[in-house]
């Protein structure tokens, strides 16, 4: 058995139990990982309930005499420390990080998410973790980043085009300013934020910062080639773009019937593609400045990333260490594990 957060019954985070949990056996195309650090994202609950009211609505039953909870949590970076039989493109001892959720198929959810001492994924799904990168930087960019780069693809942006990104200084907010500016090429950069992050945002790499507790979005002069708004206000902010202008948002469903909700591409590819920009330090992780939370403080890791304050993201780290699993663990030591619950 390993330590996981896990939810049992519908309600608030304080329902989150720290508790034991079978360690999942890796399938022929996963790698089992030894979860170094992780990071929270609004989306992860919304998982969780799924499964919750899944389990409600078919009256399953898991075990015999025990039946698990649903583990948030999609991001993760870690160690291999076993991998199914077809699993070639990791060995035992290498660091990969990753989004472990496949969102493009439904079937593929796992009940077991990264708030977990061990986690299975399918190989496809992760990356190698550049070694300039610590452990932490790394679980702050999977999910993120890979919304971040949806929603640009998914309005055709081009280089030397302009862009108005609304909440620039969230977790997918810190990586739209720096993907515009350093990965797109885009000619002029303006994101919105509060007045104590006005600096922060700048150092990202935006042209201007717009202070939304000062300056109403009818008071922006300028008129944008893409609109991006990473907090779901289309409703207001459509009118900074261009009239033939796309409007991209990232929640579900939009507050604007004009706007397109991006969706989201899950692939370790995407992470291979970005790896020159994190190397050189283009590209860079945001994690908010009140964490790393300790493993033991996922529940108010939680209830911080609901007051909607963070500051790019909000991490996981230190996660316990279990000596046991070395580099000389071996596969058919995991063989006699409790089987993978997906």
């Amino acid at each position: 058995m390993q330590k996981a957060w896990f939810y049992e019954e519908h309600g608030p985070k304080e329902v989150l139990k720290l508790g034991d949990f079978p360690i999942p056996v890796p399938k022929q195309n996963q790698l089992l990982v030894q979860v170094k650090a992780a990071a929270l994202n609004p989306f992860d609950n919304h998982v969780a309930e799924e499964f919750l009211e899944r389990w409600d609505r078919q009256g399953l039953k898991w075990g015999t005499n025990f039946r698990p909870g649903v583990v948030p949590g999609c991001d993760m970076a870690g160690v291999v420390v076993a991998k199914g039989g077809d699993a070639s493109k990791f060995e035992v001892g290498d660091e990969v990080y990753g989004n472990i959720q496949n969102f493009n198929s439904q079937a593929t959810l796992k009940r077991l998410g990264t708030l977990a001492e061990f986690v299975v994924v399918e190989e496809d799904l992760v990356a190698a973790k550049p070694e300039n990168m610590s452990f932490e930087d790394a679980a702050a960019l999977p999910l993120a980043v890979q919304t971040a780069l949806e929603g640009f693809k998914t309005a055709g942006f081009k280089e030397g085009q302009t862009v108005f990104i609304v909440g620039g200084a969230g977790g997918v907010g810190t990586l739209a300013v720096q993907l515009a500016k350093r990965v797109f090429g885009a000619s002029r950069v303006v994101a919105t934020t509060s007045t104590a992050k006005v600096e922060f945002v700048k150092s990202l790499g935006a042209d201007k910062v717009v202070d939304y507790k000062k300056t109403k979005y009818e008071e922006v002069e300028e008129k944008f080639d893409l609109l991006y708004d990473t907090i779901g206000d289309t409703e207001k902010s459509f009118v900074v773009a261009k009239d033939d202008a796309p409007i991209i948002d990232i929640t579900w469903p939009p507050s604007n019937t004009r706007a397109v909700y991006s969706g989201l591409t899950v692939t370790g590819d995407i992470l291979e593609k970005l790896r020159p920009y994190l190397e050189s330090g283009k590209l860079k992780a945001s994690i908010d400045p009140t964490g790393p939370y300790h493993f033991s403080d996922v529940t108010e890791a939680f209830l911080y990333l609901e007051t909607g304050r963070a500051q790019g993201k909000v991490v996981i780290s230190p996660f316990p260490t279990r000596h046991f699993l070395s580099e000389n663990f071996a596969y058919d030591k995991v063989k006699e594990l409790p089987n993978e619950l997906l």
